[in-house]
């Protein structure tokens, strides 16, 4: 068994189609198909059933690919720790992100990085809360800026910043000339504009309506939050929202920004990390920069 095969079977099972495999890989069809065969027939399993239009892994194919990503990943920490070893200042560091703090927080945090550490190279990966989690578990990104609770046991985190979670309602709304904090449980026959499935706002926005004792009854879904304000300034219904993208007064499509009743609710961004992963010093500057750039954005 070789090193190239284990990365030709994952390949495989990431496009389920040779002809994209061998692309992908930058070697012929024929040769990955001949690798695959020769794999097969040494360790004495069927690892794909091929049909004229699929390819499908079989349970011993799904074992040896879940093993054999768990190699590369290994290995390709231990090349980390013999770069850090050896006081290598170059690097990649692929950072996953949701939309929300993709656009609020990362323009504060990657200028400074970048001054601070010019040779590391930042890949961002910005997606659902569910893909994020799927992503950072797996090893496809080295850290992720995520909201709590997360869902996948297998990652740690640490908390970044306490935000505060404000409604947001058309200009012309009751609640709006009413200009006072909110009780949610008042909210139980309004119309709500919320993120899609996936998006963790999403799941705290219906969370707050739970526990207030009713379901928002949704009248849009959006999979960007700036499509939601632009919504409820627009007199569609009404939005909880992070207060860090709440929009300025003069924006064109502004709503009007209510504090809720307290106990007032509030998410917590966290850099979560795959447990047990080896953290490399230029993941771990990252963490410090954002740290200290949050701190001094936020709570200035």
């Amino acid at each position: 068994m070789e090193f190239r095969q284990l990365q030709y079977v994952i390949q495989i099972a990431k496009e389920k189609n040779f002809s994209r495999a061998a692309e992908k890989l930058h070697i012929a069809q024929p040769s990955l198909s001949q690798q695959l065969s020769k794999l097969e027939k040494e360790i004495g399993v069927l690892l794909f059933r091929r049909t004229t239009n699929s390819v499908e892994m079989t349970h011993a194919g799904s074992v040896f690919v879940q093993k054999a990503q768990t190699i590369l990943d290994s290995i390709e920490q231990l090349k980390q720790e013999l770069d850090d070893l050896a006081h290598m200042r170059k690097g990649k560091l692929v950072v996953g992100s949701l939309p929300i703090t993709g656009s609020h927080v990362l323009p504060l945090v990657l200028p400074v990085f970048g001054r601070l550490y010019p040779e590391i190279e930042i890949a961002l990966v910005e997606d659902s809360s569910f893909k994020l989690e799927q992503l950072t578990a797996s090893g496809q990104t080295d850290l992720s800026l995520l909201s709590l609770p997360l869902h996948e046991p297998s990652l740690a985190w640490e908390p970044l910043i306490e935000e505060e979670i404000c409604l947001a309602v058309p200009p012309e709304h009751p609640l709006a000339l009413a200009n006072k904090a909110v009780e949610i449980n008042d909210l139980l026959h309004e119309p709500f504009v919320l993120l899609k499935k996936g998006q963790g706002f999403r799941q705290i926005a219906v969370e707050l309506c739970e526990k207030a004792g009713f379901q928002p009854r949704v009248v849009f879904e959006s999979g960007n939050i700036e499509t939601v304000q632009s919504l409820v300034a627009a007199g569609m219904g009404i939005a909880f929202v992070p207060k860090m993208v709440a929009r300025a007064k003069w924006y064109e499509f502004a709503p009007t920004y209510l504090p809720i009743a307290e106990p007032a609710p509030s998410r917590t961004l966290v850099i979560a990390s795959r447990k047990g992963r080896y953290l490399s010093k230029a993941a771990e500057a990252f963490i410090d920069t954002m740290k200290s750039t949050i701190e001094s954005h936020f709570h200035s």
